[in-house]
């Protein structure tokens, strides 16, 4: 068992499934409390905030030493009861930054959700003109290829001159190489210089 793969699993268990269950039974009580429903609220915010981070970031994040582990320490320090850091990270770093940016995030998800059907409809139409150029000089350049006639393709094609092929190829079909029995082939070989 490889210690990325141990990493792994205890990040899911200690950063997604328990504080998924704690955040279920909160939800669950009754009456419910709206400190702990504030908590696991902010709790979830930074995590997901962490998960854009390793997304775009994650070329880089693999190369820092021991990151998995450090990453899984911190989430466990968000949640656990006595240090309780969510409350710590999210007052003191995530809610100013946030309420400093919110009216320009709000504003541009609003023109997104009031434009994202004309955005995808863009990047279909986008995508699909360019994909078939591309494909259109992909065949080009696959066409240009086979006219020009590489030696290869001329080495071991069924036509084409004797001339053109190498000799070991009309050694090999002068020996019987083409027959089912190779064991009673005897095959034509260059002289060997050994210096």
């Amino acid at each position: 068992m490889s210690a990325e793969f141990l990493t792994k699993s205890l990040t899911v268990l200690f950063g997604y499934a328990m504080p998924a269950l704690e955040c279920f039974k909160v939800i669950e009580q009754r009456p419910g409390r709206t400190d702990q429903l504030r908590f696991w609220c902010q709790y979830w915010i930074i995590l997901v905030i962490l998960v854009i981070f390793d997304e775009i970031a994650g070329a880089l994040t693999s190369r820092i030493p021991m990151y998995s582990e450090v990453k899984l320490a911190f989430l466990v320090y968000l949640w656990y009861p006595q240090t309780r850091g969510t409350d710590i990270v999210y007052e003191t770093f995530l809610r100013p930054l946030v309420m400093q940016y919110e009216p320009n995030i709000e504003e541009r998800l609003r023109y997104l959700r009031a434009n994202a059907g004309d955005i995808v409809i863009f990047y279909l139409k986008n995508f699909t003109e360019r994909g078939y150029d591309l494909f259109l000089r992909a065949l080009d350049y696959i066409r240009s290829q086979a006219s020009r006639g590489s030696r290869s393709r001329r080495w071991f094609s069924f036509g084409g001159d004797r001339a053109e092929r190498p000799s070991f190829v009309d050694d090999y079909v002068a020996g019987g190489g083409g027959s089912g029995d190779r064991r009673s082939t005897t095959r034509h070989r260059r002289p060997h210089n050994d210096y």
